[in-house]
């Protein structure tokens, strides 16, 4: 079987730009992500599994690292380890879930909060993101596994990481595709349930070469 609609892989370059905001405490950190827009969040959010790829992320974020580490405020900084920015399908969900993790925590604890030095602070930065194409293309699954062995890990990632932030909204470009072109719910279902979180980027493609070669298996047999 042929796509009608080939399934054209796409890398992703992000540029940081600064946006002068800083925070010294932990009210400040709260105001400023109040303010932040999808960008920013994302940059703060996202930035740790791309630079990061041959690690396996364990959820940190830039706001529970600096809460952390700096302000010294550790059962804050564990609460903003534990969102699971995964469980989201926008990023002004992900915003809301930092700002009110924030709010119960200053709620809890109240009076005077630290403020760490000058050159200690926090400064939010914005991600500027450009989608560019590749050279790979693919219209059956076999083709597919050899774009997939082939394309760099920003490619991976802008098709299942990012994916999930843009209609449809919490789908990765690549279970989509598979649904859309051939009625695989088979894979659809297989490679959606996959937490992109819990791999490497290169884990990750190989379990998701994985699927589709067991699934070619399966056919070859039928």
């Amino acid at each position: 079987m042929k796509a009608k609609e080939p399934f054209k892989f796409r890398t992703r370059l992000t540029l940081a730009e600064v946006t002068g905001r800083r925070a010294f405490s932990v009210p400040e950190l709260l105001e400023g992500l109040r303010q932040a827009d999808d960008e920013t969040i994302y940059h703060h959010t996202h930035r740790f599994i791309k630079q990061f790829h041959h690690l396996v992320p364990e959820g940190a974020n830039d706001f529970a690292y600096w809460v952390t580490n700096t302000v010294q405020a550790d059962r804050l900084g564990e609460e903003l380890t534990a969102i699971d920015i995964v469980r989201y399908n926008s990023l002004a969900d992900i915003r809301k879930a930092f700002v009110e993790t924030i709010e119960r925590h200053l709620a809890e604890s109240p009076g005077p909060q630290r403020v760490v030095a000058p050159g200690r602070e926090f400064h939010f930065m914005r991600a500027v993101r450009f989608s560019l194409p590749t050279p790979c293309a693919a219209d059956d699954y076999r083709s597919f596994i050899e774009c997939l062995r082939n394309v760099n890990p920003s490619s991976l990632y802008l098709h299942v990481f990012e994916a999930r932030l843009r209609p449809p909204y919490g789908t990765d470009d690549f279970s989509h595709w598979f649904r859309k072109e051939f009625g695989d719910e088979k894979i659809g279902r297989e490679i959606s349930r996959l937490d992109p979180y819990s791999y490497t980027l290169e884990g990750l493609r190989r379990r998701i070469i994985r699927i589709i070669e067991g699934r070619l298996g399966e056919a070859g047999n039928a």
